[in-house]
């Protein structure tokens, strides 16, 4: 007789939430306990992740965390080496017919690493298994600490992200009532210089380090214009605020 065919294991891809482990959802737990290997992405400069901090309760007892490198760099032909590599190394495990999780802070297809392996591990292996378990976000979260409502009625809602500059928010802000600006400290100078050229400066709140320690809300954004904040920051801004 035939030896059987191993079936081939599933993707988690996991959303961790802000940082508040509360925040973690029962599903996300419930997948965590029963995977036989956790991934986390990483700088290739060190191997520290906040979601792989946040999770670490609630990992089976000895199952392996290996982090994934990935180069802070805007060359995407270095950028697409690094999914590959990194798509062929999680294949490996899932075609010895292990699940495995992929944690990510937030959401796993909102401005996520997950979302680039996901595309990565399809192209090469189509019919692979791979789900993705929501997060709470964190302008959600920072919306609940601000005590902000982020849209209603008939009010739209942009995200986008302020990696770039402030282009984006002055091309968008014509066309949506509230915005939700991530990644805003590498250029925070000229995004605090739009937002006042905008008469936005009154309507904006400043979230830093959401879900952690250190948490901060700034809702007079005017007393930190100069002060840059930490990797982990987001503006809210309410046009009518």
């Amino acid at each position: 007789m035939g030896c059987k065919k191993l079936e081939m294991g599933t993707l988690y891809g996991i959303g961790v939430g802000p940082g508040d482990p509360e925040l973690i959802t029962l599903k996300a737990i419930n997948i965590l306990k029963r995977v036989a290997v956790v991934y986390a992405a990483a700088s290739t400069k060190n191997n520290y992740s906040v979601a792989v901090e946040i999770v670490s309760p609630h990992l089976q007892e000895n199952v392996p965390v290996e982090h994934l490198g990935f180069p802070m760099s805007l060359d995407r032909k270095e950028l697409a080496m690094a999914w590959e590599e990194n798509a062929i190394k999680v294949l490996k495990r899932l075609k010895d017919g292990k699940d495995a999780a992929f944690v990510t802070l937030g959401d796993p297809l909102i401005y996520s690493t997950f979302g680039y392996l996901m595309q990565t591990i399809k192209g090469i292996e189509p019919y692979i298994s791979v789900q993705a378990i929501p997060g709470i976000t964190s302008f959600q979260a920072g919306a609940a600490s601000a005590g902000m409502v982020l849209t209603e009625g008939e009010e739209s809602l942009t995200l986008f992200s302020g990696a770039l500059g402030a282009d984006k928010l002055r091309r968008t802000i014509g066309h949506t009532d509230n915005m939700v600006m991530l990644k805003v400290y590498r250029n925070y100078k000229e995004i605090m210089d739009t937002l006042d050229q905008l008469d936005l400066t009154d309507k904006s709140v400043l979230i830093s380090r959401c879900g952690l320690d250190g948490e901060e809300v700034i809702k007079d954004i005017k007393s930190r214009s100069d002060k840059v904040p930490p990797y982990l920051s987001l503006l809210l801004i309410k046009k009518k605020r």
